[in-house]
């Protein structure tokens, strides 16, 4: 009987202990990784994912490209104009050529125009010098578009969680947490990732165009020394 009364102990108290395992697994919170957590946000987050990296591409590419363009040859103006008062405008035109820039070839424009009245020279450049603007500024006007789109979508998707809410409550004829918990997901997760997206590319946009601006100052203040070099009486 003592026996019988052990094992029915044993029993019992290993029955505890599997419960009280399967109340602490219960009790742990479930942890969420980044892309979990971007998953919560329902179908809405494809294309505010494909805008993101939409963005990434394009700031990415006109940075450097436009990098590179500001990376001028600080001696190619005095180069030109050494050639040109030496009458050895070939020599000029090589050296605008040699250098591949936007400034390079706006000079060798003016250089090809050298003999004509002044305002053809300064004409022709001012027209290079809008082609080379118009190829940095490139793509950047989708950065803006983005900044607009992005928390549009996300504001869509709030709308979709509030009606996903609303019918999660109506199926289970209350308001409980399971019911709204999903709705709730799908309306932060995407609202909160539109707006970030949006501020990214709107941060970017400007930046890209303040890059732009300071090489257009400085193609433009070259660009006027060179013309006054060209007025100058015996060139």
């Amino acid at each position: 009987m003592s026996l019988l009364q052990d094992t029915l102990t044993g029993d019992s108290l290993n029955q505890v202990q599997e419960q009280m395992q399967a109340l602490e697994l219960a009790a742990e919170p479930e942890s969420l990784n980044l892309i979990q957590l971007l998953m919560k946000g329902g179908w809405i987050m494809i294309p505010i994912i494909l805008l993101l990296f939409l963005s990434l591409v394009i700031f990415f590419e006109r940075y450097f490209t436009i990098r590179n363009a500001s990376k001028f040859d600080n001696g190619l103006l005095s180069q030109v104009k050494s050639n040109v008062m030496s009458g050895r405008l070939e020599a000029a035109l090589s050296v605008c050529r040699a250098s591949k820039s936007a400034l390079g070839r706006m000079l060798e424009k003016g250089l090809l125009r050298v003999g004509r009245p002044i305002k053809d020279i300064e004409g022709a450049i001012e027209n290079v010098g809008k082609l080379e603007v118009a190829r940095l500024e490139k793509n950047i006007n989708i950065l803006g578009i983005v900044a607009g789109i992005a928390p549009m979508l996300g504001f869509v998707g709030t709308i979709f969680g509030v009606i996903q809410i609303f019918h999660e409550v109506e199926l289970s004829g209350g308001i409980d947490i399971a019911s709204v918990s999903g709705g709730l997901y799908v309306k932060m997760v995407s609202s909160a990732s539109g707006l970030t997206i949006g501020i990214l590319a709107y941060i970017g946009y400007h930046i890209l165009n303040m890059m732009v601006d300071r090489l257009i100052l400085r193609m433009e203040t070259d660009a006027i020394e060179f013309i006054d070099m060209l007025d100058e009486p015996g060139v």
